[in-house]
């Protein structure tokens, strides 16, 4: 057995880990932090993502022993930040307002893998987006949605109601009384 130390969602926990043990697993058995699902266990769907030192990781690809002495934020950790009393963070808010969901199971791998892509990228473009979000598998939604909800959400985290990406609907125009001005 080795002896672990990490910091996940802002509390530090020691234990006994076997050297084999993938970090997911001993997330969710050993600290019972189960809003990361176990998708495939081969790092293809990207159901496990969560944020290792601030970088996006594949859960199911990490041993819990290489973690050791890391900064962890799951699912369960992510909120808007400090002073929102829980908050949920507007990616979550906003796959939840534009329906970027529908069973669920890839939800928490895919607004990790969205925080991440905000963080390194805040106006993406839906191509981006798109790329951004490559190694993770949805069987439900077609993507449509969950495009809608990071775009949504980069124009939330600028403070912004407009986004350069495709999907922001543009209020139409309004016509204007001859001479008047806008």
């Amino acid at each position: 057995m080795a002896r672990v130390s990490m910091k996940v969602d802002g509390v530090v926990y020691e234990d006994h880990v076997e050297p084999r043990t993938l970090l997911v697993h001993h997330l969710r058995e050993k600290l019972g932090r189960v809003g990361t699902p176990v998708g495939c266990d081969t790092s293809n769907c990207g159901a496990c993502i969560l944020h290792v030192d601030g970088e996006s990781v594949k859960s199911c690809s990490v041993l819990a022993v290489q973690a050791d002495g890391a900064d962890i934020t799951t699912i369960q950790g992510l909120d808007g930040g400090e002073g929102t009393d829980g908050a949920w963070h507007p990616v979550q808010t906003a796959f939840q307002e534009h329906h970027g969901l529908q069973c669920g199971y890839c939800t928490p791998g895919m607004v990790m893998a969205a925080v991440d892509l905000l963080r390194t990228n805040p106006d993406p473009t839906e191509d981006e987006v798109r790329h951004g979000l490559e190694g993770n598998l949805c069987r439900c939604t077609g993507y449509v949605n969950i495009v809608k909800a990071v775009l949504s959400a980069a124009s939330e985290l600028r403070g912004q109601g407009a986004h350069r990406g495709s999907f922001q609907d543009a209020a139409p125009a309004q016509a204007q009384p001859a001479g008047a001005r806008a």
